[in-house]
């Protein structure tokens, strides 16, 4: 059962006995175990018939033991288990979950983990309640993921305000959408997010950041791809090399595959570089700027800084020197 069909049941009232949330994005656990704790229950209720326990507190025994409660003056008793993944042998739960009670909701959740379905424990939760598996989203998912969870808050955000939060935040989808609720309480209702409201709301600069390296060293702009490494050097805890490094690798991956498509029109290289179609003219001028033969060998320099961000032959050049040393042997 996916997130969608979880969360449309628990608000058309439809219960399963056991919900099994697992997986290493926590968003979406957090997102089902708190709609339950919220809404199942009336406040009234809640006095009595619900229970949160936390996984370096307890054991299975107590977990059966409160889920076998019966519910007093309410249909459902709900038990909710967080940070199980800190509880030792949870197949155990295997003799309660095997007969659950139809009036407990017992809610497990089990992060940062990956499980393995074969296994006879969670084939016997899918049989008997719900087994929900949340993944991270792969780094090219997560653009689209940010225009859809805006757009769902009644929102627009541009193209350029998508990118940098695309690049600043990372894969934490908790991450980003607290820092998208910091945006939205900011801006007057169906408003659309720009980069300037990033910029003031969030602390990334609009000039000074890796979108704006990507262009500058697509547009062979020297002097702006030096005055972002400048700061980046002169900030590294902000921006880390590994990272740097990374997304420079994805952008020039994608610029060797522009390079070998035999349809070059804007919707094909959008869908085949997995990029909004609004940046595919700044992939048509790097193309120009950089041969296939010239992507090859920085994709090489790519991975030899990265060796040498974590030390390999490397003793004492800093992280703001490594980056200074590639770049100019990118654009030379």
């Amino acid at each position: 059962m996916n997130f969608e069909q979880i969360l449309n049941d628990l608000k058309n009232k439809i219960y399963y006995p056991v919900y099994f949330l697992a997986g290493e994005e926590s968003y979406y656990i957090d997102e089902i175990s708190d709609f339950i704790e919220d809404h199942v229950l009336t406040d009234v209720e809640k006095e009595f018939n619900q229970t949160v326990i936390y996984g370096r507190e307890t054991d299975v025994l107590s977990i059966i033991s409160n889920a076998k409660r019966y519910p007093m003056m309410a249909n459902y008793q709900v038990v909710i288990v967080k940070e199980a993944q800190e509880i030792k042998n949870i197949d155990e739960l295997l003799l309660y979950i095997e007969s659950p009670l139809d009036s407990t909701l017992l809610v497990i959740n089990y992060k940062y983990k990956k499980i393995d379905k074969r296994k006879s424990f969670f084939k016997q939760v899918d049989k008997k309640g719900v087994l929900f598996e949340s993944k991270k989203l792969y780094d090219n998912k997560i653009a689209a993921w940010i225009n859809n969870y805006v757009k769902e808050k009644g929102y627009e955000i541009t193209p350029k305000a998508c990118a940098m939060l695309t690049e600043f935040l990372g894969t934490n989808l908790s991450k980003v959408v607290n820092e998208i609720s910091k945006l939205i309480i900011n801006v007057p209702e169906k408003a659309i997010i720009n980069d300037e409201l990033v910029e003031r709301n969030i602390g990334i600069s609009k000039d000074f950041n890796i979108f704006e390296l990507q262009n500058a060293i697509g547009t062979r702009n020297v002097l702006k791809a030096n005055q972002i490494v400048n700061y980046f050097a002169a900030n590294p805890k902000e921006n880390p090399l590994v990272k740097t490094v990374t997304i420079l690798f994805g952008y020039f991956s994608k610029l060797m595959i522009f390079h070998q498509l035999k349809d070059k029109s804007r919707n094909n290289v959008a869908s085949a570089l997995s990029i909004n179609p609004f940046f595919v003219q700044d992939y048509q001028v790097a193309a120009k700027n950089y041969s296939l033969q010239k992507l090859i060998s920085i994709i090489a320099l790519l991975k030899e800084y990265d060796l040498k961000s974590k030390g390999v032959n490397n003793i004492s050049t800093s992280d703001g020197e490594l980056l200074k040393e590639l770049l100019f042997k990118i654009l030379h």
